[in-house]
This record gives structure tokens, C-alpha cells and sequence, in this order.
């Protein structure tokens, strides 16, 4: 007899809560569009979806054949190139010097740092409206420097230049034969490059 009263209020609260469940619930407040909202995009790519809503500072025409990428960390624009689908290019500002930057090129394929001279001595291409240094270099990369695995038969072709206070570079990374091959489309892409950075 004395469960009774306990299984009478465990069906009342039973009954209670299933009357709530046929409520109708109204929304009435709306939010006025403000300029941060922006129309839908149909058929977005998952490069206009997720990418850094910023604008990149550095604009340039690619060769048709070079597969653009979404940014990625320190890659202001990105594109995979060639039939082994190892091949890089990238866009970066970076920061220290146009010689730093060079040796450090260099030194991801074990060679020796330029001397003056050397330095002095580098052809130079148009890159952003400005005249850079032009790199080359070839053999083991060495990507483990980077996470990946030293990969030998690569080639390194690029240009790094100061821009007011910045150094912006072109690095162009793959198996020796395509890289080669895209020398040609990457001076002409770096002659395309314009920055917001430079007066």
C-alpha cells in the first residue's frame, strides 16, 4: 500500500510532462541585417567558405596549368603544380633580410651560404614592381626541416625582394625536371605579382 501514492505522483509528473511536449513555441524578435552580413554564396568553394575572410595583400595572375590552393600559415597565395602533384608554389612576406632568406633557401638543399659577392652577383627579376633576387637550387630538399622527409632529385627556383619594410618571396619547390619546366610561367607570374604593402 505504500507504493501506491509513489506510483501515483511518478504518473502525475509522467502526465505533466507530456502535456508540455504539444506546446507551440512563437519566436517574434528579429535582427536587422547589419554590414558585417553578407549574402549567401551558392556553389562556394571550400576555398571561399574557410579561408581568411582578409584579403590577401598580394595579387598576381597564375598559369591556368597551377592549381590553386586556400591560404595556409605564412602562404599569402598557394598552388601545387606538375604531374607528380609534389610540385609547390607559394607567395609569403616574410621577415629579416633578402640575404638571410636566401641562405635559408639554400641551406634546405645543404649548400653554403652566399658570400658577398655571390650575393652581389645574383640575377635579379621583376617581382611586386620591384627588382628581386633570383634563386636556384637543386638535389635533397630537405623537408624535414619543415615536418617532411628529405626528398632527393628537387629543385628550388625563386625570387625574394624588399618591399618598404617587408620581403616578399616567390618559392617554387617540386621534382627537378618540373620545376624546369614552370621557370618560365613562375617569372612571369612573379612579374604579375602587386603588393598593397609598397607606397
Amino acid at each position: 500500500m505504500k507504493g501506491i501514492p509513489l506510483i501515483a505522483a511518478l504518473a502525475c509528473i509522467f502526465v505533466t510532462s507530456c502535456e508540455k511536449k504539444g506546446e507551440i513555441i512563437k519566436v517574434e524578435e528579429t535582427r536587422g541585417i547589419t554590414s558585417k552580413d553578407k549574402a549567401p554564396k551558392l556553389f562556394a568553394s571550400s576555398d571561399e567558405r574557410f579561408r581568411d575572410a582578409k584579403p590577401s595583400p598580394v595579387q598576381g595572375n597564375p598559369p591556368e596549368n597551377w592549381l590553386k590552393l586556400p591560404p595556409a600559415q605564412f602562404r599569402l597565395l598557394n598552388y601545387r603544380f606538375g604531374e607528380s602533384g609534389m610540385g609547390e608554389v607559394y607567395v609569403s612576406l616574410a621577415s629579416g633580410g633578402v640575404e638571410e632568406n636566401a641562405n635559408r633557401w639554400l641551406k634546405q638543399f645543404d649548400a653554403p651560404a652566399l658570400s658577398a659577392a655571390q650575393f652581389a652577383g645574383l640575377d635579379k627579376i621583376d617581382i611586386g614592381g620591384v627588382k628581386g633576387v633570383w634563386i636556384i637550387a637543386e638535389g635533397q630538399y630537405n623537408a624535414g626541416m619543415m615536418g617532411g622527409e628529405p626528398k632527393p632529385g628537387f629543385a628550388l627556383a625563386g625570387v625574394i625582394a624588399q618591399i618598404d619594410d617587408q620581403i616578399l618571396t616567390l618559392k617554387m619547390i617540386g621534382p627537378k625536371q618540373e620545376v624546369a619546366k614552370e621557370i618560365p610561367a613562375l617569372k612571369a607570374f612573379a612579374a604579375s605579382l602587386k603588393t598593397t604593402t609598397a607606397n
